[in-house]
C-alpha cells in the first residue's frame, strides 16, 4: 500500500536557529514555525489562531537556515513528520513531532546578500 508522509508551511520563525552538530558531524539546525490562521467569531469578530511547528534542517539546509533566516522571517517549507521519544527525569516517556526540512523558499522581501530562494536537498533518513 502506498504511503505519503509530506508536510507543507508557510509561516514566520519564532526564534533564531539553533545549529549543532552531531556526533558524527552532521550539522543540524532546529528552530519553531508560527503557522496563523485568521477566522471570524461567531459574533463576526476575526480572531487569530496560531499553531507553533518544530522544524529541523540537515546539513546544507541547515547552513542556509542559520546564515541567513533569523526570528520573524517569513518561509515556505516542504518536509516530512517525524516522532522522536525521550525519557524526561521522572523516567515517563515523552514523544516530540517535528518536520525534518526537504525544501525552504524565503518569502521576505529579496535583499541584496541572499542567495536564489528556492532550496531543495535529497531525502535522506536522518536518525541522529
Amino acid at each position: 500500500m502506498p504511503a505519503l508522509n509530506r508536510v507543507q508551511l508557510i509561516g514566520r520563525l519564532g526564534k533564531d536557529p539553533e545549529t549543532r552538530f552531531t556526533p558524527n558531524g552532521k550539522k543540524v539546525a532546529h528552530f519553531s514555525l508560527a503557522v496563523s490562521q485568521r477566522r471570524k467569531t461567531a459574533e463576526g469578530d476575526a480572531k487569530e489562531y496560531t499553531e507553533w511547528v518544530n522544524i529541523e534542517a540537515w546539513d546544507r539546509l541547515g547552513e542556509i537556515c542559520s546564515q541567513y533566516l533569523h526570528k520573524g522571517s517569513l518561509i515556505y517549507v516542504e518536509g516530512r513528520i517525524k516522532t522522536d521519544k525521550y525519557e524526561d527525569k521522572g523516567g515517563e516517556t515523552k514523544y516530540y513531532t517535528k518536520v525534518v526540512l526537504q525544501a525552504l523558499q524565503m518569502l521576505d522581501k529579496k535583499q541584496e546578500e541572499e542567495p536564489v530562494t528556492m532550496v531543495e536537498e535529497d531525502p535522506a533518513d536522518y536518525d541522529a
